[in-house]
């Protein structure tokens, strides 16, 4: 069998009812619209979200909510085993190494290094902020913490 040789099967297509088209065709006069009224009319009908008078949903929910404060900074967190995984002893860990090493994706997001996980290098850790856990765990390894904001 091939494409050129499928067809719909039996009686499974319909053309379309043409309405309005004479009383000879049996739609014809009103069109299967009944006689007068609301929905008779051409874009006659309820609108969407109509709810029968009752005040619609969209009006009943506030406009817009809580509050974003714009001045809010976001920072990417990266735990502490993963820099263990991803760095060697010895290494400074900063946004463009984080960069390199394909930890964040790219070097314009502040960073905050959290305390997840175990660390037993001595890392030089430079971001924009490291959680207290993090910094223990950091220290503790023998390492270094300097913020940069």
């Amino acid at each position: 069998m091939e494409i050129k040789d499928l067809k719909p099967s039996e009686n499974s297509r319909f053309s379309r009812k043409r309405v309005g088209r004479g009383n000879g065709s049996g739609i014809g006069k009103t069109a299967g619209r009944g006689f007068n009224g609301q929905k008779s009319r051409s874009g006659g009908g309820k609108g969407a979200g109509f709810e029968g008078g009752q005040t619609p949903l969209a009006r009943r929910l506030p406009k817009l909510p809580g509050f974003k404060n714009f001045n809010r900074t976001e920072y990417v967190p990266v735990n502490v085993s993963r820099l263990e995984k991803k760095y060697d002893d010895g290494e400074t860990v900063d946004i463009d190494t984080l960069v390199e090493k394909g930890i964040i994706k790219n070097n314009k997001v502040a960073v905050k290094v959290l305390g997840d996980g175990e660390l037993s290098k001595k890392l030089t850790v430079k971001v924009d902020k490291v959680s207290a856990s993090a910094q223990k765990k950091i220290e503790a390894a023998g390492g270094k913490v300097d913020t940069v904001c």
